[in-house]
């Protein structure tokens, strides 16, 4: 797999591309007195085939919305639409199919996994739960099969189906959760911090694989992140949330070049810079001279 040193941004502009997923003025109340309001008014467009990155600080609301966009959570109030379904309107048995569409990587690849099942079970999960026919002395077989397809798509060897996640490195243990997340061929990826339990070199390569399966099957991506290094390499657009508010939706090379709102320059300027000895410059900000380099 070729590593990536940037990432190419999705043919067409936001009003030629397929709408995905659709939040329309989105609010999550929790408690009653007082109310904590964690989502408040969301309205975003997610497109086919591309890679959103959503950032902000921790506790600005990022995790409330990725579970109200998989229905996960009932909103307050507003709507997510899900290629043209209104997620509210559908009933029990429409509402399984779509899930089949939408599926999630969480932060923790460990505590996300059944210590008790070997693999081949932990991978299997969404297939038993949504195809009856993979039930059954045949149907274990032809899971098996499945599975093992799986886990090669992530870089592993399908010989592992019988071992136990304790058996296996954190990045291993995230390309099986991965495998899960793909067994049902979804549209729809949410990746909740799916790096950043691991280290710098293991994330790269989790990194490479995550692009590599959004060529080949074409997946679309909702990207959950703190980290806007990883952010910059991954993302085609970038939606800022504050306070429960997105204050910021934009092309990630504009987002990173010339950002609009004083909180997401905020957020620039507190990235680490390598090399101690180079000054910063302010994000969205030039000196003078600065074209003459």
């Amino acid at each position: 797999m070729t590593p990536r040193t940037g990432r190419e941004p999705v043919a067409g502009t936001p009003g030629t591309r397929t709408p995905l997923l659709e939040l329309d003025a989105l609010r999550m109340e929790f408690g009653s007195r007082p109310v904590k309001v964690a989502v408040d008014g969301v309205s975003l467009t997610v497109y086919e085939g591309e890679t959103l990155a959503l950032v902000g600080e921790s506790g600005c609301g990022k995790t409330t919305l990725t579970r109200l966009l998989l229905r996960l959570l009932e909103p307050t109030a507003g709507r997510v639409s899900f290629a043209g379904q209104d997620l509210a309107a559908l009933s029990a048995a429409e509402l399984r199919g779509v899930r089949r569409e939408m599926q999630i990587v969480l932060q923790d690849p460990y505590s996300s996994m059944n210590p008790r099942l070997r693999i081949t079970d932990i991978v299997a999960e969404p297939l038993v739960t949504h195809d009856p026919s993979a039930r059954g002395r045949r149907g274990r077989a032809r899971t098996r099969e499945r599975v093992g397809e799986l886990l090669d798509a992530v870089g592993l060897d399908p010989a592992i189906q019988d071992r136990y996640p304790h058996e296996f490195s954190g990045g291993q243990r995230q390309r099986i959760s991965i495998a899960r997340a793909l067994a049902l061929e979804p549209r729809l990826v949410v990746l909740d911090e799916p790096t950043s339990a691991l280290d710098v070199s293991v994330q790269a390569r989790i990194l490479d694989l995550l692009a590599d399966l959004q060529q080949r099957l074409g997946l679309t991506y909702v990207f959950v992140s703190h980290n806007l290094a990883v952010v910059r390499r991954v993302a085609d657009r970038v939606a800022v949330m504050r306070g429960g508010q997105l204050v910021e939706v934009g092309a990630a090379a504009e987002v990173f070049s010339s950002p609009r709102h004083p909180y997401t320059r905020q957020l620039l300027d507190a990235v680490p810079v390598p090399d101690p000895r180079r000054a910063r410059r302010p994000a969205g900000r030039t000196t003078a001279g600065d074209g003459a380099r």
